[in-house]
This record gives C-alpha cells, structure tokens and sequence, in this order.
C-alpha cells in the first residue's frame, strides 16, 4: 500500500499538499456509490478520532478528486484489550467530484461521479478549500442561511432560483425554531430582491413583527376579500356546507348566481356610452356560475325572493327560503364583514390583487395574511381563494410577474386524509405545486407533520430544510423521498438542536448538515413559548378584567398582541380599553369609500342590534354611530 500511495503522490501533486494526520484509510470494497473503508491503525503515539458520521472525505482519480460522505461506523471485531488493535470500517457513498485542471489541481464541484476510485485507493478528509469548493454557490444568485455543522467557517449557501423555481418545504416539530427559519429565508431573499411579490399565510399572527415595513399586514379588521371572487364551489361551502338535501340548494344556487352577475352587469351598462359597453370582456348573456364579475347579495336576495313569491313553487320553497335566511344572516355577521360587509359593490378586483401581490411593491415585497382572527369555518374557504388566484394570476400574466406563496401550517388545507380538509383548496394548491413553475408560481411548504401532508404535493418540493422530527412516521416520509448521499443524515433528525437542519434538493450544492444563522431580536417572530410561571407569578385583579375579555369576544376584535403588551405586571392595575373618540354621523357617512371594509369592530363594540330611527334622538354620538350603522345594515338585508 505504500508503494499505491508514494505512486499517486507523484502522478498527482494537489496529493503532496496533504498532510499525513489527514490520512483516514483505504478501500477495502466498492459497490456503485457505496465503499467501505479500512480504518487506518493507531501510530502508537496519539490516537486517531474516526470520522463522525456526515464527515466528508476524498480520494484521488485519474480525472478529479472523488468527494464521499460518511453513512456508517463499525467494528466487526472488538476487543476488550485495551491494547489490541482493533479492526474498525466506515461506510462511505459517492456524491459528487472535483475536477482537475491540466496540473492535477481541483478545480470547480459537481454532482455526480465520472471516475471512481478502485481497491486499494487512500482516503484522506477533505480539506477545508475543498469543502469550500463543493459548498461554495454563486454568490449574485444565492443567499447565506447560516454555517455547515462540520465546518463553521464554510457558509451555508442557497440558490435562489433553484430553490424558488422548484418549490421549497421547511418541516419540523413545535420549537425547533421552524418560524424562524421561515422569517430568516425570507427576509435574506427579500434583502437580496427588494422587487419580489411574497404571500404568507399567517395562522397564529406571528410574522409581523419578523418583517417591519417590509411588510403589508392584512388582517381581518383591514380585509378586503370581495365574495363574488369566489367560485361555486367556495361560496357554496359558505352559503351551504355539508348540511342535509345540499344538493337540491346546490342546483337553486347554480341557476340564481349567473342571473345575479348578470343584473348587476346590465345596471352597470346603462350608465355608460355604447363605445364602453363594446370594451365589456363578457356579455351578460355570456355569464357562467365562476366568472370572476362583481354581484350583489341584495340582488340574489331579491331573486330568491321573486321564486318564493311564485305561486308554482309553493311545495319546492324550502330551498330558496334557507338560502335566503342564510344570506341575510352572514351578511349580519361581523365574523365575516371582510368578505360580505360593503354596503356598495364595486369591481375592486385590480385593487385586491395589487395589494395581496404586491404590484407595485412601494417598499412593501411581502404581503402578510393573518388568518388567526377569522372564523374557522371559512379559513379553507379563504386559503382556496388565494391560492386559486395566485396561479391564474401567474397564468394570465404569462409568468412576467413571479410570485412565492408560502403556505404555513399546511397540513391543516392539504392533509393527506381524503374526508379531512377542503378539496378546493386541495386542489389549488396541488395545482401550484405540480405546474407553478411554469407560470413563475412558487410554492412554500411549512409544516410539523409531514405524515398528514398529501404525498404528492411533498414530493414536489425539491429543496427540502428538515429540522428535529422525533415522530417515526415523519421521518419515514423525508426517508422515502431523499437520495442515498443523504440518507445517512437524517440519523442526526432526532437529535438536532433548535435551529438546525439536514438541507437537501436543487437549492443546495450538496446534502449536509446546517446551522442556521440568528436573527436580531427585532426580527424574530412572536412564537416565543410562553412562560407559565411567570404568568402565574403575577396577580390580575378580578375587576374589569372578564368583562373585557366578554366585549372582545361578543366583538369578534380579540387582539392577542395587544392582549399581551397590556397585561400588567405583577401587583399592578389591569388597564381598561381605550374608549374610542365619539364619531359625528356626518363623518361615519363619509367614511365610506369605494373598496373599504367598513364598522370595523373596536374593543368595547357589540354585535349590532336594529335600533328603531326615533331613538336615535338624545343619545351619545358614539350610540348614534352605533345605532345608524344597525340600521343601514337592517336596510341592506
């Protein structure tokens, strides 16, 4: 062996810079990707530390320098003497090279492997410059995320483009710092694209306060999700559910919605010139159930009404009657004022998209939804929409404009389980994944189970950031869908800290092992776990203290950052709501504009009750503005 090896270091000099300690052993078997290496005896003067599993080693070719990654350590033979020498191997697979120049030096890394090393070969470790090398990105089109685990001075480096143009998941368990990694990707892509178009979904209002300005917050209380963007299927899951003869309110539905659309078109069209109605895209004959075209809940209403006034229809009105009286009723309903809560009905179409996609970005690359404050029998309803949107957004713009949609807690709208979930929203953003990046949609997949994600949608994230994952089931799925070079790395999965990862697919150079940088203070999210004995340590007086927790509630305005940063501290006076400034009537009519979310719920506000029009008369500006606005919504109804 030492005739190979003297042999090899004079075919090949980048060999004679390595130093003998770096020497690890010689391979004794090769199968494909796979050898196993004979470890290398103690000299008798300092023992020699084995590689650790994830290690990278080399070994000279003709053609390049072979690089290896560590799967497995045995010793088929061990000894209790303690000085016997035992008979110790290591299990390596093959996963990329570095090819030499004319002078036999290394140059740039590239996956796959074009001359493999025979019996007898020496391995070495791989030095830091060639760790740099097979880690190393371009710089203009990759970003840094934090350090690889073997080596804290190599960066860990992501592409861009790679990563965004192929769909990216970041899985872990609850407190394995996953919503950090979420706001540290983000906000480094973000850094270096200040252009982007961004869409989170934010289920526990959390990211905020990770993103500052960068971010456009839309919240419940500042939602403008028009109902008639919804398709049949979406507003039927509102209007109608999983109640019992659906299908006969189904079909009522179905004929009414494309008369509504066309009422509203024609009253339109009578106030333009014939020049503008010749620009209309669709006639109003033309109408089907899902063409995206504003309509009115007060023409659907009246149409209903005209089918129960029919004489004919005396014995099939029960229908018409529920559909009616489920209409007025969300319409009342301050749960869902973002979507059904305008008194006017405009084609705010363009102003919706502009301010969920970010065009034009005005500072703003990111576009937060939180979701946390809507009802939870519309958040799949409202997920759909959006996902729906994004991809015909990316498909009639002809990928010009691309956009990322990151899909937190997505187990919750696309489980594996076919009676959970909503199969629209399933099929959105099955959709995205499997012909996004096509059109320039990206998607974004964060979630704690994988086992309760559907399959197929996984399988299309090809840059996978796994962090601790103790469930078996879990790591089964990662198992099943990662290649053998880093398969032996999801061992170190149970055992990671909080803020590592095993990162693999397109977006990285090689699969390895990562530490994640930290973020300033002032940009993590609010996912902190929350410290039970310290809440516990301090006195909150019974005063006052219920009843704003019931006024919040009965308002649907729960603010649970707000909620936080008053309570107080311990032995001090538990703050009241602010009351808010009486508001003239005059000023509660002007307030509302064309596209607004109007009666957005204050602290001390209550579900609106119809006042008679004579009471009005005596009372605070404050109840006058209350009062009015129950009877405009009495009048709308």
């Amino acid at each position: 062996m030492m005739m190979n090896l003297s042999h090899t270091t004079i075919d090949y000099p980048a060999r004679a810079m390595l130093q003998p300690q770096d020497r690890v052993g010689r391979i004794v078997a090769v199968t494909g990707a796979h050898a196993v290496i004979l470890i290398d005896g103690d000299d008798g003067l300092q023992p020699k530390r084995t590689p650790e599993i994830g290690a990278l080693l080399r070994v000279d070719t003709p053609r390049s320098v072979s690089l290896c990654m560590v799967s497995a350590l045995s010793s088929p033979m061990p000894s209790h003497a303690g000085d016997e020498q035992e008979l110790r191997i290591i299990e390596v697979e093959f996963f990329g090279e570095l090819t030499k120049d004319a002078d036999g030096s290394p140059m740039s890394f590239r996956r796959g492997v074009s001359c493999y090393p025979s019996l007898g070969d020496i391995l070495y470790r791989a030095s830091t410059e060639e760790l740099g090398k097979a880690y190393a990105c371009d710089t203009e089109s990759a970003i840094r995320v934090g350090h690889i685990a073997q080596e804290p001075a190599i960066p860990a480096m992501v592409k861009i483009d790679e990563m965004l143009g192929k769909h990216f998941a970041i899985l872990g368990s609850t407190g394995t710092g996953k919503s950090c990694t979420v706001a540290l990707i983000l906000r480094r892509i973000l850094e270096k694209n200040p252009q982007a178009h961004v869409l989170l979904l934010d289920v526990h209002r959390e990211y905020a306060h990770a993103f500052g300005e960068l971010a456009e917050v839309i919240s419940p209380s500042n939602m403008h999700l028009p109902f008639w963007l919804l398709n049949f299927e979406e507003i039927v899951e509102i209007l109608i559910g999983q109640q019992p003869n659906r299908e006969t309110d189904i079909e009522v539905l179905r004929e009414l919605i494309p008369i509504a659309k066309a009422r509203y078109m024609n009253n339109q069209r009578r106030d333009r010139s014939p020049l503008q109605r010749h620009r209309d895209p669709v006639e109003p004959g033309a109408l089907g159930v899902d063409t995206p075209v504003p309509y009115r809940t007060s023409d659907l209403i009246g149409i209903l009404e005209e089918h129960i006034g029919k004489l004919d229809l005396r014995g099939e009105l029960a229908p018409y009657k529920r559909l009616k009286a489920r209409l007025e009723s969300i319409s009342r309903d301050q749960r869902y004022a973002f979507m059904f809560g305008s008194l006017t009905i405009q084609d705010t179409m363009s102003q919706v998209l502009s301010r969920l996609f970010r065009i034009p970005v005005n500072g703003k690359p990111i576009a937060i939804l939180e979701l946390g404050g809507l009802p939870s029998e519309i958040i799949n309803v409202v997920v759909s929409v959006l996902a729906r949107l994004a991809f015909d957004f990316g498909v009639w713009n002809a990928g010009q404009i691309p956009l990322t949609f990151v899909c937190e807690e997505a187990h919750r709208y696309v489980p594996v389980d076919k009676t959970l979930g909503f199969e629209p929203t399933k099929r959105a953003i099955s959709r995205i994944a499997k012909e996004g990046r096509k059109y320039g949609i990206s998607l974004c997949i964060v979630s704690q189970r994988p086992a309760e994600l559907d399959a197929t949608i996984l399988s299309q994230c090809n840059t996978i950031f796994a962090m601790r994952l103790a469930n078996e089931r879990d790591q089964q799925i990662l198992r099943a869908g990662i290649s053998d070079a880093a398969g032996s790395l999801l061992e170190f999965m149970p055992t990671m800290g909080t803020g590592e990862a095993i990162t693999f697919g397109e977006g990285v150079a090689i699969p390895t092992r990562i530490k994640f940088d930290i973020l300033p203070a002032g940009e993590w999210p609010k996912s902190n776990t929350a410290s039970v004995t310290k809440s516990w340590a301090r006195e909150i007086p019974a005063d006052g203290f219920l009843n704003e927790i019931v006024m919040r509630w009965r308002a649907q305005s729960f603010t649970p950052d707000q909620q936080a940063s008053d309570m107080p501290q311990q032995g001090g006076p538990l703050p009241l709501a602010a009351e808010p400034p009486p508001q003239p009537v005059a000023q509660g009519f002007a307030s509302l504009r064309r596209g607004s979310t109007i009666f957005a719920p204050t602290p001390q506000a209550t579900q609106p009750r119809a006042t008679p029009a004579a009471t009005l008369a005596g009372k605070p500006p404050a109840e006058q503005q209350q009062s009015l606005e129950s009877l405009i919504r009495q009048f709308r109804s």
